[in-house]
């Protein structure tokens, strides 16, 4: 009986601190719990959320999501890859007015495919978003997924976010965890998301 109630307790913290960043309280929390246990997931947390946050500052949200996005889909996580692939999009649309070239929801269809199959998708949407200094990096993370070693700084943060990413895809996809919303504090912007929503509505 206690133990329920503290991993109960130790859920509802998480998801806490997950809704002041993000506005959401995240189905996958309960999960990661399940798995670690009340002490592991609060030492995973630990060791990974700041070490994550300081890698969305450094190298931006539209690199740690997209690297993320691409981590997801080659791990074949739907969970992961529409959380990343929605908030990739509300920037894209927050930044650059119009709408991102990939809408999160088709992301199902993209699970599985070979990484040489990924990367031409992958290239052929940040072509038509117009950033196309991206590809490389897409490149860069499916070459780490690939067991390539870090040769400067920004590659030990994408080898950690790769690795931190696909510790979440095997959670996420045991669990069968469907997605929920977008894992940025951009979600949080309620105007935005419904723009978005009937953007893509009229689409």
């Amino acid at each position: 009986m206690g133990g329920h109630v503290v991993d109960r307790a130790v859920t509802g913290l998480l998801q806490w601190g997950c809704r002041l960043m993000w506005g959401f309280a995240p189905r996958m929390v309960p999960h990661i719990v399940a798995r670690k246990g009340v002490g592991g997931a609060l030492r995973w947390f630990a060791a990974n959320m700041p070490r994550y946050l300081t890698t969305l500052h450094v190298l931006g949200p539209v690199r740690t999501h997209l690297a993320a996005l691409v981590v997801s889909l080659h791990n074949g996580c739907i969970y992961c890859a529409f959380g990343h692939g929605y908030a990739l999009e509300l920037l894209y649309l927050r930044d650059r007015d119009r709408l991102f070239p990939l809408d999160a929801r088709t992301l199902r269809g993209w699970l599985g495919l070979e990484p040489r199959e990924l990367a031409d998708r992958m290239r052929e949407v940040l072509h038509d978003a117009g950033m196309h200094a991206e590809t490389l990096w897409v490149d860069q993370t499916l070459a780490v997924l690939r067991g390539q070693h870090p040769v400067d700084a920004a590659e030990v943060r994408l080898a950690h976010l790769v690795a931190m990413v696909s510790e979440m895809n095997s959670i996420a996809t045991t669990a069968g965890v469907e997605p929920d919303e977008a894992q940025n504090p951009v979600n949080k912007d309620g105007a935005l998301r419904q723009r978005h929503a009937a953007l893509r509505g009229a689409v």
